[in-house]
Order: C-alpha cells, then sequence, then structure tokens
C-alpha cells in the first residue's frame, strides 16, 4: 500500500504547493549512501551542515557525488537548501546548507526513523579539526 502524498506549501508567492510522497521520500533515503547523509544532517549541532561538512563526515566520497545525492533528496522533499544572501555571505566560507524538510521530519518520526537525538550523540563522537568546528559554529539562514 502506497502512502497519499501531503499537500506542502512551496513558499511562492502565487499559493502554489508542491505534494510531498512520502513514498518517494522513502525511496530515496533507503540507499545506503543518502541515508548516511541524512542520519549526517539530523546528527548535526546545527541541523543544517554544509556540503564541506558533510564532506568531512563522508570520506569515501567526493564533494560533488555529495551535491548530486543532496539534490536527489532536494526533488524527493527530504532536505532543503539554505542560502546565505549575496550580500551577507563571508568569502572563503560556505554559503549553502541543508536541512531535513518538516513533512520529512513527520514522516521520519511517525516511522521512527533518522532520531534526533540519537544521530546527535553520533555526530558528536566524531573527532573534528579545528576547521570543521569552526564551519559547525557558524549561523545558518533562518536561525
Amino acid at each position: 500500500m502506497r502512502p497519499e502524498p501531503v499537500e506542502a506549501s512551496d513558499g511562492g508567492a502565487d499559493g502554489a504547493t508542491d505534494a510531498f510522497d512520502p513514498w518517494l521520500a522513502l525511496q530515496r533515503v533507503t540507499d545506503e549512501t543518502r541515508a548516511n547523509i541524512v542520519a549526517d544532517v539530523v546528527g548535526h549541532p546545527k541541523g543544517a551542515p554544509s556540503v564541506d561538512e558533510l564532506d568531512y563526515t563522508n570520506p569515501s566520497l567526493e564533494a560533488d557525488t555529495i551535491r548530486n545525492h543532496l539534490k536527489t533528496l532536494a526533488e524527493a522533499g527530504v532536505v532543503e537548501e539554505l542560502t546565505v544572501p549575496a550580500g551577507q555571505r563571508t568569502r572563503g566560507y560556505p554559503y549553502k546548507f541543508y536541512r531535513v524538510t518538516e513533512a520529512a521530519r513527520e514522516l521520519f518520526d511517525r516511522n521512527g526513523l533518522f532520531p534526533a537525538e540519537a544521530w546527535r550523540r553520533q555526530y558528536e563522537r566524531v573527532e573534528k579539526t579545528p576547521e570543521i568546528r569552526e564551519l559547525e559554529a557558524m549561523p545558518r539562514p533562518d536561525e
């Protein structure tokens, strides 16, 4: 039995909605690599890591591979991209961050997937360089 799509506002001025398809979202996160990326997003102290941070926690992946997986997850409504506005960016630092969408979080909670506290504890156990700690401390858009 396939779950029914849930209407989710896209935030557009025209009031248009995009349907969040729980089935598609679950299909996308069952890929082991994407599941690891989602777990790192959920476990991040601010809930919105940059590709640089995800690259650090997934050393077997190239940054472009991570970006491709994030794109797939975004297309399925699992993650959303947060972007620092052009005038507020700091040279040499990331300006794009990724967080789990509300619809995906609700889906995960209903199904006991990616429990935030467990993944935060796991993420905190990862030994991090001073550079990664600095990136973790950066403010995120919508904070």
